[in-house]
This record gives structure tokens, sequence and C-alpha cells, in this order.
């Protein structure tokens, strides 16, 4: 990674305009008119990648250094992806109040917020109170980001069954960030059912042991009132979404419904094998690069964020989420087969299509500035 200037300082000048005296007017004219930032500054360009080092890829606690080289690939994939400039922050706090309060005064340099590999359940008290607080996008990629693409696969694989998300029961085996946020987002979507399950099996009103969080996933997910375990759950499924970890016995899988989608996106190893699962399942995916349909945030992040970015977005809604899924999942529509439900993330229609959608998103729900 590298920080570039995107005018050349050769002489006095272009010394006298990149800097003194130059500058003086620039911060003048900003003192008396604060929207200018977004027009002499980088401010509408530039995202925040924010983490505490606690929750890094597959490898757990590892603390804020050894987590800056994913938070700078992040930064790359930014770049590379969505034209979007990013810079990596790693806190050595781990209070969710003291990362609050540390992003917020931060923020007046950045378009937007990018919190990323911070543990449940303290990411999701984070990523509220910032948005509360600030007045520009805040987005925490582990929830949001692997929610928009689950949508995506899943309306494009209920496309080419011939099938509604209405008619659909969905089983989620992990109730951390991204098993909320997907629970979230299908139910949001019209997906018939959730039901979500985590290390003691199904997430039920009737367990004591419930957290805040999987209190409130508890009333929105599992109509049926299934009890048991993530075995239990997966009878008579359509669906299997994996964001857990662990393995699957076959056995469970053998119970799902007929023509099932199989989405097992635990790296390196997935919680239930490609060849397993497509003994049973009509469509399967995973987290990996080396299978067909991979579920990657990158095909969602960059492009949200663009979007979002390009109308100076106060927040990102729901209706923009879904919005980024829609307009991923038709990148693909024409091309559909059970290998192809979700586009390649070297797809160069993917950030564009996304971005429009985005900013189209916020302008009708009345998030834009621009």
């Amino acid at each position: 990674m590298a920080v570039q200037a995107t005018v050349p300082v050769r002489n006095r000048d272009d010394l006298s305009l990149a800097y003194t005296p130059g500058v003086a007017r620039v911060c003048s004219a900003i003192a008396e008119q604060p929207e200018l930032v977004h027009e002499y500054t980088w401010k509408s360009q530039v995202v925040a990648v924010v983490t505490d080092g606690s929750a890094v890829l597959g490898l757990g606690d590892i603390g804020p250094e050894a987590s800056l080289p994913v938070m700078e690939g992040k930064a790359i994939l930014f770049k590379q992806f969505g034209g979007v400039d990013a810079v990596p922050i790693a806190l050595d706090c781990r209070d969710a109040d003291e990362i609050v309060e540390t992003v917020a005064r931060l923020a007046p340099s950045f378009g937007g917020v990018n919190l990323e590999d911070i543990s449940a359940p303290r990411c999701f008290e984070i990523e509220r109170k910032l948005q509360e607080r600030l007045d520009i996008p805040v987005f925490h990629d582990d929830q949001h980001g692997t929610a928009v693409v689950t949508l995506a696969a899943l309306r494009n694989a209920a496309l080419l069954g011939g099938r509604s998300l209405a008619d659909l029961r969905v089983t989620i085996s992990g109730a951390g960030a991204a098993g909320v946020a997907i629970a979230k987002i299908l139910l949001g979507a019209g997906v018939g059912d959730v039901v979500v399950c985590d290390r003691r099996g199904i997430v039920s009103d009737d367990r004591t042991d419930l957290t805040d969080v999987k209190r409130e996933l508890a009333s929105l997910t599992n109509r049926e009132g299934l009890s048991g375990s993530l075995a239990d759950a997966l009878d008579g499924a359509d669906v299997f979404v994996g964001v857990s970890g662990g393995t699957v016995p076959e056995a469970a899988v053998a119970k799902m419904a007929p023509g099932a989608f199989i989405f097992a996106m635990a790296n390196p190893d997935p919680e239930i094998h490609p060849e397993v699962a497509a003994r049973y399942a009509s469509v399967v995916a995973t987290g990996r690069s080396d299978y067909p349909n991979q579920i990657n945030n990158v095909l969602a992040f960059p492009g949200i964020f663009a979007g979002a970015l390009a109308v100076r977005a106060s927040r990102i809604t729901e209706g923009m989420k879904l919005a980024a899924a829609e307009a991923l999942a038709a990148v693909v529509a024409d091309e559909l087969s059970p290998s192809t439900v979700i586009p390649s993330p070297f797809d160069e229609r993917v950030a564009p299509a996304v971005a429009k959608a985005v900013s189209a998103a916020a302008r009708s729900e009345g998030v834009a500035r621009a």
C-alpha cells in the first residue's frame, strides 16, 4: 500500500498551491462553508477500515498489530474493485465505548467507516452507537457484506429452481455477526422462515441462556417453534447457510428437502464438503475461491461504499442493502446455472451495478445529500 498525490509538486508554484500559502484559502473557505470539505478534500472519497483485532478471519483474537495486514488487504480491495480509497486503522482498545469514542473523533477525516473483524456481541453495540452518533455511513462488513452476497446468491438459486423466497425455510448455522445479519436480511427480503442455530442448538424463545441479540433473533425467526439441535433444524429445510465452522454430519444433510441449496461458507473448511453437498443439493456455494459460487464480501462492500459516497449518504439503510443484493443477483441473471448463481469477484460489471443501485436507493430513502 502507498499514499500518492493526485497532482505533481514540481516547482515553487506547485508547492504554493498544494501547501502554503495556497492551502490557507481552502481552509478559510471550508471554515466559512463546512460543506465545501467534500469538494476540496478527500473526505467524500475515503473510508476508514477499523478493527480492534479481536476476530480476524479464521485467526481469532490476534491483536491490532497482527490484524493490520488484513486491514491493508481490505483497503486494496476497496481501491481495486470499487475505486474507493481506504485507510487501515487498528485500535489498541477493546472496550466498546472506547472504540466508539475513538472512531467518532477520527470521523471528520472520512466519508465512511468500515468496521472489520470485531468480535460479537460487541460488534453490534459498536455499530449501533456509531450509526447513532455519526452522519456518515457506518458498515460492519462481517455482518452486512456477507448478508448482501448471501441474499443475492439465494435469489438466483431460487430463480434457477423456479421457487419463491417466500416458500423457503432456511437453516443458519452460526449466531454471530454474520449469522444474525443474514437472518435479518433474508427475512427483510421475504424468505418464508429462518431458523438459526448456535453451539447449543436452535435459537428459540424457550431458551434461558440467550444474549440480548439472540433473544431479539429468537423473536424474529423460527416461526414454526422448532427446538433441538442443528440436525433437527435441517430436517426438511430448503436451505443451509453455514457461517460457523465445524462439520455437519452427512446424515443430517440427507434429511434436507429435495433440491436444497447449501451455502457452506466456513473457510478454509466448509461445514459441509462440496462433494457431500452435491449429493443432496441442486446448488452448492462456499466461501472458497477454488469452488463455484464463492460467497465473497468483495462482491458487496466496494460497490456499496462507492454508491453511498457518490451521493454523500448519511447512512446505509436496509433498503440500500436490499438494493445491492438485487443488483448483484441481476448481474448474472441471464447466465444462471448450478455453478453460476453469483458473479465472480473479477466480473467488472459488479461494482458499478451495485453502486448505481445503492445510490438510487439512498435517494429514494432520503439519506442522499448530493
